[in-house]
């Protein structure tokens, strides 16, 4: 018997790895003998790039960069091998990396993103995927495009710094400086939500509060974003208002979609085809993943959605093990989950279930394991 382990982290108490580490102890107690593998798993938010090279086998790249309020740092991205390369965007642009008494969409930038991707570029990767949430930005995504090559002109035609005041003052955009390599890349973006660039549902009123914007910043914003999508149209011929996920990290996605030819993909579509999930498959029982909280949310997007509808279609049995099940839970049975069973075994507050994790999962494991064996006896 063959067990696959690729569950979630639970955020801020056991790693996707320990998970695996855990389920493969109670799996050998229950079934002696059966054969355990674990894959890292991540939905293209934080710890994707870990995710991935920790289920490759691959490494770590340093790059000095410029954050979102231009202060110089260094970032890191993923190697996969030497033509394929895994980054996010919140590791140069993202919004933990502004203090919250200095968060203003108005001043921050992607340009670090684009030198992330520059870095990977002049390093020979030509297949670059890039996961996109957590910005601290809402600047269309011209800083990370500065950083490529693209010149954003004003009225007087001199070069914009590439931050989200700028967006306003865009007049023209000379696209002939972009590194000539970019045309030998694929670039994929790891990406779930769908808003266009402008509008109600837009870059700027979605997201733009949470970035530090006030009322009075998101109006200017706004119009601003209204001024970049109009050139965008004139110059290229895209309506980035029609463009799903255009808005996303503060319009990077359209940016990514227009000048890199960028595809936007599922995150956890993405991250399974990285790390070649379904020829993990070959040969499985049974697949466990699961996450901290199983909810109707479960069902867009997360990492035990993408397991369960690639378990599906190769005819392989999935089960989740979670922390807690909450409204719409069970939605996660149409994409090919079978069953969900939880961690925690009885009535705690939520600080002791945090506290216990390990043991609580350690013990919940077990359990399950005992119910797929009584469920193996019957078939036989």
């Amino acid at each position: 018997m063959k067990f696959l382990f690729a569950s979630d982290s639970f955020k801020g108490t056991i790693s996707s790895r320990r998970t695996a580490e855990l389920l493969a102890k109670a799996a050998k107690e229950i079934f002696p003998g059966c054969e355990c593998v674990g894959v890292e798993m991540a939905d293209g938010g934080e710890g994707t790039t870990d995710a991935v090279i920790s289920a490759v086998g691959g490494g770590r790249i340093e790059a000095k960069v410029h954050g979102p309020l231009w202060e110089e740092r260094v970032s890191c991205y993923g190697k996969i091998d030497d033509r394929r390369a895994v980054m996010e965007m919140a590791a140069a642009s993202g919004l933990p990396l502004v203090p919250w008494e200095e968060r203003n969409p108005l001043k921050t930038t992607t340009f670090g993103t684009g030198e992330m991707i520059s870095d990977a570029i002049k390093r020979g990767f030509r297949d670059i995927s890039i996961a996109i949430g957590g910005s601290a930005t809402n600047d269309g995504g011209i800083g990370c495009m500065r950083a490529l090559g693209v010149r954003f002109l004003d009225e007087n035609g001199r070069e914009l710094n590439g931050c989200g005041e700028d967006l306003i003052r865009i007049r023209n955009i000379d696209a002939s400086g972009m590194d000539p390599r970019v045309s030998e890349c694929r670039f994929t973006v790891m990406c779930d939500v769908t808003n266009p660039l402008c509008g109600k549902n837009g870059a700027t009123y979605t997201f733009g509060k949470q970035k530090g914007g006030t009322s009075e910043i998101l109006d200017e914003l706004e119009e601003g974003m209204k001024n970049y999508r109009d050139i965008l149209k004139h110059k290229y011929g895209v309506d980035m208002d029609q463009m799903p996920g255009a808005g996303a990290a503060g319009g990077l996605g359209a940016a990514l979609m227009v000048f890199l030819g960028a595809e936007l993909k599922s995150g956890i579509s993405a991250v399974l085809d990285l790390v070649d999930f379904d020829r993990k498959l070959e040969e499985v029982s049974l697949v466990v993943t699961g996450e901290g909280a199983t909810d109707w949310q479960s069902a867009f997007g997360k990492v035990i959605q993408g397991i369960g509808i690639r378990c599906k279609a190769r005819g392989i049995p999935a089960v989740a093990l979670v922390g807690s099940m909450g409204r719409g839970a069970e939605n996660i049975f149409e994409y090919g989950i079978e069953s969900i069973m939880t961690t925690v075994n009885g009535a705690m507050p939520l600080s002791e279930a945090l506290d216990r994790a390990e043991e609580l999962y350690l013990d919940g494991a077990r359990r399950m394991f005992r119910m797929l064996r009584a469920g193996k006896t019957l078939s036989e």
